[in-house]
């Protein structure tokens, strides 16, 4: 992105992150832009839950992947967890676990 480091107090991204071919490099330039103490919003397709359903989603991806880069099975909020860059306040899966929502703060 061509913005300064720091730039912005909240940073959304939503439903994106399961088509970048680059997830964590994505990731990375979020954490960049966001000053410390800014908001990081994710909402995005997840693994499933329940495994009769993640079963299929692998199946969908043999065709999303190749055609559009598509990725249901990522998670990456698991980046987020555990790195000390973030304070993870909310996080949340709903529709089956396929999509999940995170909220956490760059720590100062």
């Amino acid at each position: 992105l061509e913005f300064p480091d720091a730039s912005f107090d909240t940073v959304v991204c939503t439903f994106s992150l399961c088509a970048i071919p680059s997830p964590d490099v994505a990731l990375a330039e979020m954490t960049r832009v966001l000053r410390p103490g800014g908001t990081l919003l994710l909402a995005d397709h997840v693994p499933s839950s329940l495994r009769v359903v993640r079963w299929l989603q692998r199946l969908v991806e043999l065709v999303s992947i190749p055609v559009g880069g598509e990725h249901f099975l990522r998670r990456p909020s698991l980046a987020l967890v555990g790195d000390d860059t973030f304070a993870v306040e909310d996080i949340e899966r709903f529709n089956l676990g396929l999509v999940e929502r995170l909220q956490a703060r760059k720590r100062l």
